[in-house]
C-alpha cells in the first residue's frame, strides 16, 4: 500500500479536483481519503497531485539524434534524407536502440510522463526485429514505466513488415489477445509512418495484423509532406487515402493533423478515430499547428505527443502542453490550460485504448505525478492546477508513481542513475 499525503489539491480528472490522501492498493487507486494503516508514505506537501501524463507519439531512437546539423529549419524532404543518414552511420540495432530508449524513456519520466508511446519506424535490413522491440520493452521496465511499442514502417517491404509485427507479438506477448501485458506494463501496436512513406499494401497487412491479435493501429498524416506527396503520388489528400485503405475507423489514432478541412474533421469524427496532436514537432518544423478545438468540439479524442529528437530535441510533454495552449489561438478559441491537461491525460489514454490510465478515480491504475508549486515560481498563481502549465516552464515532478510504485523519489530517478544512462548512449554512439 502506498499514500500520498499532504498535497494541496488532487487532480482527479478534468472535471474533478479534490483534497486528503490519495490511497493505493494492488497498483490501484482505492480511494481519495482515509489513510490506510501500514502504507508507505510519500510525502506530497506543498504540491499538487496529477494522474501521470501520457506522451501518445514519440520516436525514442530519435533520442540518439538530437539537434543534428541539417535537420533546423530545413523542409521535411531534405530532414528526412538527413535523419537517415545519420541512422545509417550509427547502425541502428537492439544495442542503440536499448539505449536511446533508456534516455528518452528517464527523461519522461523525470518530467512527469508514466506511459510512452513509441512509433518505431527503423528496421534496417537484416536487423534483429524482435531484439529491438525486446530492448525497448526492457528499457521501460528496468526504469519503471509504462510502454507502448509500434512497431512502425517507413518505406519497408510490407509482406516483410508485416510479418516481423507478427513475430514480435508472437514472441513479447504470446497468446495476446489485446495487444497488453497481464500487468499492463507493455503495450504493443502496429502503423505506417503515413501514405508518403508506405503503399496501400502495407496498411492492409498491418491491419491483418491489428485483427489478428487485438492491436490498436497508429499512423501519420496531413503534415507537411504527407500532404504534398499524396498530392504528387496520387492526385487526392491523404485522409482521401486513409478512408480507402480501411484506416479511417475505431481502434485508429492519427498523429499530426495540421492541415485538415471543415469536411475532413466531420469525415474524422464519423469515422471514430482518434488524434494525437504534436506541437513541439509541427510547430518548429514549419508544419502548422492542428486545429485541436476543432477536433475536440466535432467529439474527437485528442491525446498529446512529443514526437521525437529529431524535430522535438526535448521529451518534455508539459512543456510542449503549455505550447499547444498557446499556440492553440492560432487557428480558433484559445484552449484552457485544463482542457490541453486533460489532452495529456486522458485523451492521450483513450488513444491508446486504456480506460484505466489517464485519470485518478477509484480503480484506475495508480500512475500519478506530485509537483511542488510552493516555490517562486508559483508565487502569485491564483489557479494551480493551470498554473501546471503557466507558470514555470521546463517544471519536474517531485515524485512519480507507475503502477503504485514509486519510480521518481525527489526529483531523481529510483532504479537508474541518470549519469550511467547518459554514459551508455555515449559509449554507443562514441561521443566523448
Amino acid at each position: 500500500m502506498l499514500t500520498i499525503t499532504g498535497a494541496r489539491r488532487i487532480l482527479v480528472d478534468q472535471n474533478t479536483e479534490t483534497t486528503g490522501d490519495v490511497v493505493v492498493v494492488d497498483g490501484r487507486i482505492a480511494s481519495s481519503g482515509g489513510r490506510e494503516a501500514g502504507s508507505e508514505i510519500l510525502d506530497a506537501e506543498g504540491g499538487i497531485v496529477t494522474p501521470g501524463l501520457i506522451n501518445a507519439h514519440h520516436h525514442l531512437l530519435q533520442t540518439a539524434f538530437r539537434t543534428l546539423p541539417g535537420t533546423r529549419g530545413v523542409p521535411m524532404r531534405e530532414w528526412l534524407g538527413v535523419m537517415a543518414s545519420a541512422y545509417t552511420a550509427a547502425g541502428v540495432d537492439p544495442e542503440l536502440t536499448g539505449a536511446a530508449a533508456s534516455v528518452g524513456l528517464a527523461e519522461a519520466l523525470l518530467s512527469g510522463v508514466t506511459t510512452v508511446a513509441d512509433h518505431h519506424l527503423t528496421w534496417p535490413a537484416g536487423c534483429d526485429d524482435v531484439g529491438m522491440a525486446s530492448s525497448v520493452g526492457q528499457a521501460a521496465r528496468e526504469l519503471g514505466a509504462r510502454m507502448v511499442f509500434v512497431r512502425g514502417s517507413a518505406r519497408d517491404d510490407p509482406q516483410t513488415a508485416a510479418a516481423s509485427a507478427s513475430l514480435i507479438v508472437e514472441t513479447l506477448l504470446p497468446g495476446t489477445t489485446n495487444g497488453i501485458s497481464d500487468d499492463g506494463l507493455l503495450q504493443l501496436a502496429v502503423g505506417p509512418a503515413g501514405v508518403h512513406s508506405d503503399p496501400k499494401e502495407t496498411f492492409e497487412l498491418f491491419a491483418q495484423v491489428a485483427e489478428r491479435f487485438g492491436l490498436r493501429r497508429r499512423t501519420q498524416a496531413n503534415e507537411q509532406v504527407d500532404v504534398e506527396i499524396a498530392l504528387e503520388r496520387y492526385g487526392r489528400r491523404p485522409l482521401d487515402l486513409l478512408e480507402d485503405w480501411g484506416w479511417l475507423q475505431p481502434g485508429v489514432t492519427i498523429a499530426h493533423l495540421c492541415d485538415v478541412t471543415p469536411d475532413e474533421i466531420s469525415r474524422l469524427a464519423a469515422s471514430g478515430i482518434t488524434a494525437t496532436h504534436a506541437p513541439g514537432c509541427d510547430v518548429p518544423m514549419g508544419w502548422g499547428v492542428a486545429p485541436v478545438n476543432a477536433l475536440l468540439e466535432a467529439g474527437i479524442q485528442v491525446g498529446l505527443g512529443t514526437s521525437g529528437g529529431g524535430s522535438n530535441d526535448a521529451g518534455h510533454l508539459l512543456a510542449d502542453a503549455r505550447l499547444a495552449m498557446q499556440v492553440s489561438a492560432l487557428v480558433g478559441p484559445a484552449l484552457p490550460a485544463r482542457t490541453v491537461l486533460a489532452t495529456a491525460m486522458g485523451g492521450s489514454a483513450a488513444g491508446l485504448g486504456r480506460p484505466e490510465l489517464g485519470h485518478l478515480r477509484p480503480g484506475a491504475a495508480a500512475d500519478l505525478c506530485v509537483w511542488d508549486v510552493s516555490g517562486v515560481a508559483d508565487a502569485g498563481v491564483a489557479d494551480p492546477i493551470a498554473g501546471l502549465l503557466w507558470a514555470n516552464p521546463g517544471r519536474r515532478p517531485r515524485h512519480v508513481v507507475v503502477g503504485g510504485r514509486v519510480v521518481v523519489r525527489d526529483y531523481q530517478l529510483v532504479n537508474a542513475d541518470e549519469a550511467d544512462l547518459v554514459a551508455a548512449l555515449a559509449g554507443r554512439l562514441q561521443q566523448p
